[in-house]
């Protein structure tokens, strides 16, 4: 069942499942996206130039994961446009860190064209498995409505 523009509620809060950043996806990604930066791919280099205890995962992988991470209730969703999105990296996630998307519904507009559809706005926060903010920011939908 398809989850309207209407039936989402302001204030509604949902946790994604927990999934565990691992050296190959640090290194899949470095691949995809050409990001080589040696604070991501060396070890030694990190040791020497950083305080890290060892080398971080990038932040558009963390927003990325966090994206993909299954949330039952907004799969429902009647998502039409994934319209914006934004991301603060508040701490580094390191091979082997757990972390969970959690989403708060912050605003909704109804289209001025058709008031049965609009915009929805979540907060976003990624979480480590110590229930440390390592990203936060939001994102915009547009939500479809009931035929």
């Amino acid at each position: 069942m398809e989850v309207t523009f209407d039936a989402i509620q302001i204030g509604a809060t949902y946790q994604s499942n927990g999934r565990t950043i691992t050296e190959t996806d640090i290194v899949n990604f470095a691949g995809l996206s050409g990001d080589f930066n040696p604070l991501h791919m060396d070890e030694k280099w990190v040791h020497e130039n950083t305080q890290y205890p060892s080398r971080i995962a990038h932040g558009l992988l963390i927003h990325s994961v966090g994206e993909g991470l299954a949330v039952p209730e907004m799969g429902e969703w009647k998502i039409l446009a994934f319209l914006e999105t934004q991301r603060r990296m508040v701490k580094p996630v390191m091979p082997g860190d757990r972390i969970a998307q959690n989403y708060t519904v912050t605003n909704k507009t109804p289209s001025s064209k058709n008031p049965n559809r609009g915009v929805v706005e979540v907060s976003v926060s990624i979480t480590n498995a110590d229930g440390e903010i390592v990203q936060e920011g939001y994102n915009k939908y547009l939500i479809g409505g009931s035929k």
